[in-house]
């Protein structure tokens, strides 16, 4: 192996070779640790600490860089204290995610560090929006990525290098290569020659290194640094390398010829780099060897603090509590003067008033710059904030979402416009998988807010027209906001803005121009969490929220006779039950009102509450009105059978007659 130095001091080699050595004598005591039962599960980069140790090296102290689970070297290069890695790694306490995540799974804001998930891909996505908050600052920063070979294959690499490409991001792409993902080997993953050759279809720079030399890697990624930030474009660099031990200590590497095995131990770059600097007379065996026993000590002494650590102790309310970030107050509204606008309207306001109060808010969708998006709810916003802030995106929304995030790593505030709530499954994974869960794995706020056009009575058919909000209310970690009167739109927005939690933000599409009320002056906020009774009544409760609100209404107002009082919920995560509680004890009869389809919805989660805690008031079981269990059709006539408020009146006969 040829180790070109450069200009590099003996002092910078020699430091190379430390930070290289340091990673793989830990990994050979986690080792001993896994079979002593002392761990649980390891994943090994040795053999690979090279790429690790000479990007992290190569990269500022304060530009992020976003590892893998193989990337010991960029926690320990960074100066991570090893006794809080141990606590990491054996689930104490004292750990960077207090228990709650394993191995490698978390960040650090402090080191510039954003923590994976499992989900192979994510990350880049991320590393997008970090080198997008660097660009608009002009920070004249590189952000760093890494990913493997088998990575390269998930939709989100794809999307996640045009979007780079296309925003021009500097952002250094990294693949480590190392043969395998798990045992399936890369004849078997992919066909072109080169994985670097993909940087070609994207119109970025591309090139393949030795991955197991240090140098050339150290080297390398300093050019790409230096060019991502010249230049304001993105690099993908594919480092060669190879895996010595399994996917995972279990799963052992049976599966790998033994010459193949043999030929990389002649490449180890431990090895290799200290048979170099010796021939060098940098350093002498007795040097290598008093470094060896420093480390030792060091590595035995670090792992004694950890004796005066504990395991977590289960609190409920201490995990309930780190669900989401700190909400901040919020502005009120000043009731003096409400004119009336209509439901659209009321968006458009919160929108350009935010953007007027956070400097830092960044609008990212399909067509939302200068066209002003397909219901334009954004027209305008362009002309006065400027496409930097208002930013058209390709068609690509895991990545968008993913960008969403990593803009909120450097404390921006993200909103992402989803054409259509349908194509909101193009990102689900982004949502569930790492905005929801990241602050309670890390403490990593994720400001983001998705607006979300949704529901029928436009004839959209299918993949236009779905109410798809119970997706996401299973999932912690989320705020689900849906809105039925403008007042309420445009508080409710506004709030989700100002919240450092990640909000869907739920707009029904039919009442964007149909819907009409008072809209009060000013930036305020509507809280979210806390419902509304829209009209009092003694005869039943009906729960409602969205478009079914209105139905309701408009029920009522056609039957004066019938005393109904109608709770518009407006957040359904999190979920007002105390509101529901004090109106169905006042009742004893409610039915569950919704657009969504009837299995599995949102009412059924209701309806199960209101059993389990009102059951002594109730003189009738609880009802359900949902839409039918169908796609939403496209003929109008069929769309308006498949509505629920083509059986509202039939379902409340039955409520009041029982």
């Amino acid at each position: 192996m040829y180790f070109d130095r450069k200009q590099l001091a003996d002092e910078t080699l020699i430091d190379l070779y430390k930070q290289l050595l340091w990673p793989r004598m830990i990994e050979e005591k986690m080792l001993i640790l896994l079979r002593q039962n002392k761990i649980s599960k390891w994943f090994s980069g040795i053999g690979q600490e090279a790429i690790a140790v000479g990007a992290t090296l190569a990269m500022d102290a304060d530009e992020w860089i976003l590892p893998l689970h193989r990337n010991l070297g960029v926690f320990t290069a960074r100066g991570m204290p090893l006794h809080r890695l141990f606590a990491q790694w054996k689930g104490l306490q004292q750990g960077y995610s207090k228990g709650r995540e394993r191995s490698f799974h978390f960040g650090s804001s402090s080191h510039h560090i954003f923590g994976m998930i499992s989900h192979l891909g994510t990350q880049l996505s991320v590393a997008d929006g970090i080198a997008l908050a660097q660009k608009l600052k002009s920070n004249q920063k590189a952000t760093l990525v890494f990913t493997g070979e088998g990575g390269t294959s998930e939709g989100e690499f794809h999307e996640a290098l045009n979007v780079a490409a296309v925003w021009d991001l500097p952002v250094i792409f990294l693949i480590e290569n190392n043969g395998y993902a798990i045992s399936t080997p890369v004849d078997e993953q992919y066909r072109c020659k080169r994985l670097s050759d993909r940087a070609i279809a994207y119109g970025m720079q591309g090139f393949t290194i030795e991955g197991n030399n240090v140098l050339e890697v150290y080297h390398a990624v300093k050019e790409a640094r230096k060019y991502c930030i010249q230049e304001n474009k993105p690099v993908l660099i594919e480092c060669i390398t190879f895996r010595m031990r399994g996917h995972e200590e279990a799963s052992g590497t049976r599966y790998v010829p033994t010459e193949l095995i043999e030929t990389w131990k002649k490449k180890d770059p431990v090895e290799q780099f200290a048979r170099f600097l010796m021939q060098e007379n940098i350093l002498t065996a007795q040097d290598i060897q008093a470094i060896q026993q420093e480390f030792h000590q060091r590595i035995e002494a670090e792992l004694q603090l950890t004796e005066a650590f504990h395991v977590p102790q289960p609190n409920v309310q201490a995990e309930l509590n780190d669900i989401y970030a700190p909400t901040p107050p919020l502005p009120l509204a000043m009731r003096e003067k409400a004119p009336e606008k209509k439901f659209i309207e009321a968006i458009r306001e919160a929108l350009e008033l935010a953007m007027a109060e956070h400097p830092e808010l960044i609008l990212m969708g399909q067509d939302i710059a200068e066209y002003g998006g397909v219901f334009k709810v954004t027209e305008g916003l362009c002309d006065r904030f400027g496409k930097e802030r208002v930013r058209n995106t390709p068609l690509c929304e895991s990545a968008i979402v993913g960008a969403a995030m990593g803009l909120s790593v450097l404390h921006f505030k993200a909103i992402v416009e989803m054409q259509y709530a349908d194509f909101v499954s193009c990102a689900f994974h982004q949502i569930v998988n790492n905005l929801a869960k990241i602050h309670y794995r890390w403490g990593q706020p994720a400001d983001v807010v998705i607006r979300m056009p949704t529901g029928a009575g436009l004839s959209g058919g299918p993949f236009h027209s779905q109410s798809n909000e119970a997706w996401f209310f299973h999932v912690p970690g989320l705020k689900i906001v849906y809105p039925a009167l403008p007042e309420d739109a445009k508080g409710l927005l506004i709030a989700a803005i100002e919240d450092p939690n990640p909000v869907l933000f739920f707009e029904h599409k039919a009442l964007y121009r149909s819907v009409s009320g008072p809209v009060p002056e000013g930036y305020y906020a509507v809280p979210i969490g806390e419902a509304r009774v829209v009209a009092e009544g003694q005869a039943c409760t009906i729960v409602a929220y969205g478009a079914a609100v209105h139905w309701a209404l408009q029920y009522a107002a056609a039957h004066p006779d019938v005393d109904m009082e109608i709770v518009d919920l407006r957040s359904l995560l999190p979920l007002d039950m105390a509101t529901i509680e004090r109106s169905v004890k006042k009742t004893g009869k409610v039915l569950v009102f919704h657009e969504d389809t009837l299995t599995g919805g949102i009412g059924a989660e209701i309806a199960a509450r209101i059993v389990e805690h009102c059951f002594p008031y109730l003189d009738a079981p609880v009802m359900r009105c949902a839409s039918l269990d169908t796609p939403v059709p496209f003929a109008a006539p069929l769309e308006a059978q498949f509505l629920a408020r083509a059986r509202f009146e039939e379902v409340l006969f039955r409520l009041l007659t029982y």
